[in-house]
Parts: C-alpha cells; sequence; structure tokens
C-alpha cells in the first residue's frame, strides 16, 4: 500500500484564496444618520455649503450618495461630522428633508434640464424698475407662472418710483390680484421701505429680478451689514451689469429671511405644464370642466370652456386676458 505523503493530504479546497478588490457584493443600505444635526443651507460655493443652526456658521460638503447639485439654498439639511463651526472644520451633508416648495427655470424654452433656484420659500418677490431701465413685462409674467406653478406667493415689488410714475405698470398686473409694494429706492438713498418689510417679516422670500433694477441696494436696506454688490445700468444698452453671482440667504432683522438671486436675462419655462398653471386660478379653472380634451385654454382654442363663460359674463375679462397673456409667455423668450 502506497504510503501518502504530507503533500498529497491537502486538496484545491485548502488553500485560502484572497478576493480581489471589488469582489465584496455592496449593500444597497446606507446608514440612516438618525442623530444627524439639522441645519439651513444659506449659500453654495464651487462644492462647499454654507449652513446655519443654533446661531452659528458650518461648512460643508455633500455625501457622495446625495450626487452633484442634489442641495440648494433653502434646504433644509442633515450634518454630521465637525459641526463645530470653527475655522477649517469640515461636516458632512447626509440628508436632504423633502421640499416644502422648488422654484425652477430652464436656461430657454426648449431647454428641458430644469435647474432648481432656490427650496422651501413660500413668497417670490418680483424686483423691477419702473425706469432706469425699462420695465420688461415679459420677464414679470414669466417669473409670475413660475411661482403659480411651484404653489409660490408672488409679490410684485417695483423700484425708483421717483422716476416715473408706477401707475400704468400696477394697472397691468391688478387683474392677477398680485400683492405689490413700490418704492422710491435708489442707489445711495435712505427711502423708507417699511412696507416691503411687512410683506417680509416672518416670511422665506426669494428675490427675482434682471440686473440693474436695484435688487441688491434693497437687500442692503433690509438687511443692515449685508453688503451686496451694486451695479449700475449701461447707458447704451439699457441693461444692468450683473453683480450678484450666486444665490445668498439672508436673515432679516424682524424675522424671516431673504435670498438674493443672481440677476437673471431669461426665464425658460419649459417645465411649466398649462394645466398646473390654471389651478393658480380657481375662478377661472372652474369654467374649463367643459373644455374639450387637450385644451390649452389659449386664446383662440376651439370650444374653450373660458370662452364660453366670457360671453356669459362669468369671468372677469381683464383677468382672463392676464391669465392668457401668461399664458402665452411660455412661448416667448424673455430677452428682450
Amino acid at each position: 500500500m502506497a504510503r501518502r505523503t504530507a503533500a498529497s493530504s491537502y486538496d484545491e479546497g485548502d488553500v485560502r484564496v484572497r478576493p480581489g478588490r471589488g469582489s465584496r457584493p455592496r449593500s444597497k443600505l446606507r446608514p440612516a444618520h438618525a442623530n444627524a444635526t439639522s441645519a439651513l443651507v444659506i449659500a453654495v460655493d464651487r462644492g462647499r455649503y454654507t449652513c446655519v443652526l443654533d446661531g452659528r456658521t458650518v461648512t460643508a460638503m455633500t455625501a457622495r450618495e446625495l450626487g452633484r447639485k442634489a442641495v440648494v439654498v433653502g434646504d433644509r439639511v442633515g450634518l454630521v461630522g465637525d459641526v463645530s463651526g470653527a475655522p477649517g472644520s469640515l461636516a458632512r451633508i447626509v440628508r436632504v428633508e423633502s421640499r416644502s416648495t422648488v422654484l425652477r427655470r430652464t436656461a430657454d424654452d426648449d431647454d428641458p434640464v430644469e435647474r432648481v433656484i432656490v427650496a422651501n420659500a413660500d413668497q417670490l418677490m418680483i424686483v423691477t424698475a419702473v425706469a432706469d431701465p425699462e420695465p420688461r413685462p415679459r420677464l414679470i409674467d414669466r417669473a409670475l407662472v413660475a411661482a403659480f406653478d411651484a404653489g409660490i406667493e408672488p409679490l410684485l415689488c417695483l423700484t425708483k418710483a421717483d422716476l416715473a410714475d408706477p401707475g400704468p405698470l400696477l394697472a397691468t398686473y391688478a387683474p392677477l390680484h398680485v400683492p405689490a409694494v413700490v418704492t422710491r429706492l435708489a442707489p445711495g438713498s435712505d427711502a423708507d421701505v417699511g412696507d416691503v418689510e411687512r410683506h417680509l417679516r416672518d416670511r422665506v422670500t426669494v428675490l427675482v429680478g434682471h440686473s440693474g433694477v436695484g435688487k441688491s441696494t434693497l437687500v442692503n436696506v433690509l438687511v443692515p451689514g449685508a453688503d451686496r454688490a451694486v451695479g449700475q445700468v449701461n447707458v447704451v444698452t439699457g441693461r444692468g451689469r450683473h453683480t450678484s453671482t450666486s444665490a445668498v440667504a439672508l436673515p432679516l432683522p424682524d424675522g424671516g429671511w431673504v435670498i438674493d438671486t443672481p440677476g437673471i436675462r431669461s426665464f425658460g419655462l419649459a417645465h411649466v405644464d398649462p394645466d398646473r398653471l390654471i389651478l393658480a386660478f380657481p375662478d377661472l379653472a372652474a369654467e374649463t370642466e367643459e373644455c374639450p380634451r387637450g385644451c390649452t385654454h389659449a386664446d383662440g382654442e376651439p370650444e374653450c370652456g373660458l370662452d364660453a363663460a366670457l360671453a356669459a359674463g362669468r369671468v372677469d375679462p381683464d383677468r382672463l386676458a392676464s391669465y392668457r397673456r401668461l399664458l402665452a409667455s411660455r412661448d416667448r423668450q424673455a430677452g428682450d
């Protein structure tokens, strides 16, 4: 009988093979981070997020699983890591809480990519000058559409009323029942903004307006020490120079927040569904039940219930005309 050697007493099953990198199956489960600290994002700058909690400012970055551009100004987030706010410290955003509202726009009307501007705002203040530069109603209309679509209450703010009569512009938007405030505010002035402050108190308000209308000047008066850069209007083009480069949330002295956004020259509305827009006008929406399938409620739509309601005197003709002007603004560029 052959004698068994030590070498022949082992087989390949006894050999331990070291697994290669990446061979371990990855779990789809992620940490719940139940102890994450709640904070508010007030600024975003090149991958770094400025957050506030318990009266201190914390710098953070996002966890990899959240992806890029998942966090915007106004977001309520969960933080882990170093939340002391000490110089050089860095926390990590591991969770974005559910948003109550989202203000979106697209770069152009044919751009399918939605860009979230601000989260959790409950008021959109559309700032426009009555002169220098001249008001651009198309941009105002499109900002109103975005507000109605997002479920955010709009507020129209007319600046530089010392240069021209704000009456005609106010009359244009009166049928929409949009609240409005007027200020004679001009760069370097100490104009009374008490009426504006009353509308902003205890609200989260995002400010939108094209460059040169006095938006940053207004913010500097509302929030002492904000030191937002103020630009001048180009005497040749009649348009302002972009001064704000990124959105930032600022606390108001008497409660509430204002979110200053960069000056914009277009407000794409590719993301807006006309069926949602009509819901912001309950008096008109009630008259569309008999509309044929696919009716957009625009001017000239055959058998639109709004036309029948207009003929019967059940709707305000000025309000219907204003609604249809907003609806038409989806199909026009706001840059002119």
